[in-house]
């Protein structure tokens, strides 16, 4: 498998993530609220009041980098894909560094989970630049040029 299928998997992974994520929040606040990540737990119910903005803002967010990561996987395109690892590194590592340090009211098993989970979501778009690294703005799909596998 050539580093094209593995970029595109890769940004496919953030698209489904971010949209799930996403539409529930914009969708159903409260019920992302209280039952966010599902099977029974409640991570963000922990932290804080419920504020129905504050939820579907976060929603609203996830959908536009979920539409950033798809246009970077159609085109392949290296400042759209660049573009879109910077972005999610400058929303993801915050969001991970601030579930470090505040873990209250969450198990460990929780704990483990989520920053599992938010540090592969910080950690995937470093591979993706890392992949990436040799694609030319150029050197997109759509331009017809093959692109050379540069892993």
């Amino acid at each position: 498998m050539n580093i094209r299928r593995w970029i595109r998997i890769a940004l496919g992974y953030l698209t489904l993530s971010n949209l799930q994520i996403g539409l529930w929040a914009l969708v159903a606040p409260r019920s992302f609220y209280d039952g966010f990540p599902g099977l029974g737990r409640g991570w963000i119910s922990v932290d804080g009041p419920y504020n129905e903005h504050l939820i579907r803002d976060f929603g609203a967010l996830n959908l536009s980098l979920a539409a950033v990561f798809v246009i970077a996987a159609v085109t392949l395109n290296g400042t759209v894909i660049r573009s879109a690892c910077i972005a999610a590194l400058v929303w993801g590592v915050p969001h991970v560094l601030y579930h470090v340090f505040n873990t209250e009211g969450l198990e460990s098993a929780d704990i483990l989970a989520s920053l599992g989970g938010l540090g592969f979501f910080a950690a995937l778009p470093v591979a993706i630049l890392w992949w990436s690294r040799g694609i030319d703005d150029d050197q997109s799909v759509a331009s017809g040029q093959r692109l050379q596998d540069v892993g």
